[in-house]
């Protein structure tokens, strides 16, 4: 998603990293991730920056530390409160402005941007998901376990698909493209290539 935003001079957002941020911070603060209220009031005074690949909140940089596993597996819970998903849906509006926007996330298609102009549902098999992770986590020089890295894929797509507020699912007009086996470049192009095909019908 970030390369197919840079390709097109468009804006980006991880709304992953919003939830992972929330996460690691209520983490960090000793607050039950189940804790709505509290968690939600966490998300409604955060002041997040993104600035290329780095991510700045209230002054620090977090970008290494959103992206461990404490902090990933803290997002999926934080993320199926009803009160933090209102709190960051204003904040996700706020990216969405000219001359575009890339937005990678969950509920992308399906509540936060439903009148996309296209929407693409990329999936892959919870193997292949768990090897990406396993390689980009050692090239950070971060210590991980394949069979534990796979278990939480699993765990994670559990929950998503099965929380009560905005679940996991894939939208009628959404084009679905499986990605196993298939190199960053090469889904990058096919992306390109399906929002040139969709503006043409425009």
């Amino acid at each position: 998603a970030a390369a197919v935003a840079q390709r097109l001079g468009f804006h980006y957002l991880d709304s992953g990293a919003l939830y992972r941020i929330v996460g690691l911070v209520a983490g960090e603060r000793a607050i039950n991730l189940e804790n709505d209220l509290e968690v939600s009031r966490i998300a409604l005074n955060l002041n997040i920056k993104f600035d290329g690949e780095e991510i700045w909140v209230d002054d620090r940089e977090v970008s290494g530390l959103i992206r461990g596993e404490v902090a990933g597996a803290a997002a999926s819970r934080v993320a199926a409160l009803p009160g933090v998903r209102a709190a960051l849906m204003t904040l996700q509006h706020n990216f969405r402005r000219q001359p575009g926007l890339v937005a990678d996330g969950r509920d992308m298609g399906s509540v936060v941007f439903p009148d996309a102009d296209l929407k693409i549902y990329l999936t892959a098999t919870p193997e292949e998901r768990a090897q990406r992770r396993y390689k980009q986590l050692i090239t950070k020089g971060v210590d991980a376990s394949m069979t534990a890295l796979l278990q939480d894929i699993r765990d994670r797509d559990h929950r998503d698909s099965n929380r009560a507020t905005a679940p996991l699912l894939k939208c009628t007009d959404a084009i679905e493209f499986d990605t196993t086996g298939i190199p960053v470049q090469s889904v990058v192009a096919k992306v390109l290539q399906l929002y040139q095909d969709r503006q043409k019908e425009q």
